[in-house]
């Protein structure tokens, strides 16, 4: 079974984090054992230098019962934590002690209270605290601190008529004292107890933090994307994950919410292509056997027309049938150039040309609309790999298309040919001075048979300029804002490079 990445995270983590805490730990019991050792062996190192004080005169002038009774008095200081006192003359001899048994006795210059002179290999008198201090387990287990601490040879010492020194003896003799170290050994013991404590604590919760933040933060929005996609892949495409934070899962989320939206959005343009597909094929067979019956209609009505010459009446009725027959046959064609477009025969074509032949058509119609068309054709314009007929078919319906967004009130089309500001196409731009286009509209324009003239139209003629325009690789595009006409640009690639244009001539054609 696959481990989880939160898991793994957690796992990850919290290794780190017990390393850290641990070695913090180790790092601060230590610190904190050797304060505790150095502030024992200083107080040891004080209470041998009170010691050799409170003796210095009794020794200066051979008390020696009162040297004896003092060391025993403070030996047997247990609060102090006072275990042993003895004094060594220089031979290593005990010559007094606060154990009895150890009077007269002699130490083995290799023993534990011997080692500092004889193993650092340095005078007494020159070694630290540090050097002088040592650690031994007593007879009972617990561990003991032993602090030797020299007597100097003075002036009072060589020259004093009791017992009178050589001096060149630096050393007389050795104090030394022996303090438990049970009570700085149980602080230890208890300092690490509680920072073992501590230190699993700081692991847990730190734990339990991580487990918690992976599972508001990683795991249930990992989980929330896995069903969603799972819901996805079953076809839900109306599936969305709630967006939990500001951070890269929440980007992850609404991006996926974004990628769900637009598939369902191409489902519904494929689901809705499909079935214009169905419906082209039905309408281009319709058309076909449509046409045959129109055809004939409108032969026959046109004989009876000139029949009837001399019946005002009666040739008003068949001009009318003739007039609708027309029309019908116009929404056939248009219906057989939308459901079965004709392949483009694209050559270098000058559009200026195609522009003069498709305002030619259409100039008489655009003088009954009381249309002013105004013609803005660059001169050295680039040759475009078009299709002439086609082209010219797309520059019609724009023209007519713009038209009829003026109305019977009348106004301006400006017309434009230019070179692509990429330099990779030839520009064709239709403007009108119409009340423009709302612009819910807009990303309807060019859907077949989506039409705002109501019963005036087809809705095919932008959907028919379109598909010509995309058969030939080219784009068109749509700029408009209610009352303030609209602007068509049609982009169509390049037959071959050419220079830049020359100067622009302006025309203006009058109906």
């Amino acid at each position: 079974m696959p481990t989880r990445i939160g898991t793994r995270l957690i796992l990850g983590a919290g290794l780190v984090t017990a390393s850290v805490i641990g070695v913090m730990s180790v790092v601060i019991v230590n610190t904190h054992t050797a304060q505790l050792v150095s502030e024992r062996t200083r107080s040891a190192n004080q209470l041998s230098e009170t010691i050799k004080s409170s003796t210095h005169f009794d020794m200066l002038e051979n008390r020696r019962e009162n040297l004896h009774r003092q060391i025993r008095a403070i030996g047997e200081l247990q609060s102090e934590g006072i275990r042993k006192v003895r004094l060594f003359n220089k031979e290593g001899r005990i010559m007094f002690s606060s154990a009895k048994d150890e009077i007269g006795t002699a130490l083995d210059t290799r023993g534990e209270a011997c080692f500092a002179c004889h193993t650092e290999g340095r005078p007494l008198e020159k070694l630290d605290i540090t050097a002088r201090a040592r650690f031994f387990p007593a007879e009972d287990g617990t561990r003991m601190l032993g602090i030797i601490n020299p007597i100097p040879n003075q002036p009072s010492c060589y020259t004093a008529a009791c017992h009178a020194h050589s001096p060149k003896q630096s050393i007389l003799g050795v104090l030394d004292v022996n303090v438990s170290m049970a009570e700085a050994d149980a602080e230890i013991a208890r300092s690490r107890s509680v920072m073992a404590l501590l230190a699993g604590l700081a692991i847990l919760l730190s734990s339990l933090m991580l487990w918690w933040l992976n599972r508001r933060l990683v795991a249930r929005p990992v989980a929330a994307l896995v069903a969603g996609t799972r819901r996805v892949a079953a076809g839900d495409l109306g599936t969305t994950i709630e967006v939990s934070g500001h951070h890269e899962l929440g980007d992850l989320a609404k991006a996926f919410n974004d990628m769900t939206r637009r598939l369902a959005d191409v489902q519904r343009q494929l689901t809705q292509a499909d079935k214009l597909a169905s419906v082209g094929r039905l309408a281009a067979g319709l058309a076909h056997e449509i046409n045959n019956p129109l055809t004939g209609v409108l032969s026959y009505a046109s004989l009876l027309k000139k029949r009837f010459e001399a019946d005002p009446a009666a040739a008003e009725d068949l001009e009318v049938i003739i007039r609708e027959t027309k029309r019908c046959r116009l929404i056939l064609r248009e219906l057989l150039d939308f459901a079965r477009p004709t392949p483009p025969t694209r050559k270098p074509t000058d559009l200026n040309e195609v522009v003069r032949h498709a305002v030619a058509v259409v100039i008489n119609q655009l003088s009954l609309s009381h249309v002013k068309l105004a013609l803005d054709l660059a001169e050295d314009l680039p040759e475009a790999s078009a299709d002439a007929n086609q082209i010219q078919q797309v520059v019609v319906n724009l023209l007519l298309n713009a038209a009829d967004a003026i109305g019977p009130e009348g106004g301006e089309i400006r017309l434009l040919s230019r070179p692509g500001a990429d330099r990779a196409t030839v520009d064709l731009v239709v403007e009108d001075s119409g009340h423009g286009i709302p612009p819910e509209h807009l990303p309807h324009l060019f859907d077949p048979f989506f039409s705002t003239k109501g019963t005036r139209g087809t809705g095919l003629g932008l959907a028919v300029t379109w598909g010509i325009v995309e058969g030939h690789g080219g784009t068109i595009a749509v700029e408009s804002q209610p009352g303030q006409g609209a602007r068509f640009t049609v982009h169509l690639p390049l037959a071959a490079p050419s220079p830049g244009p020359g100067p622009a001539s302006s025309t203006e054609v009058q109906p």
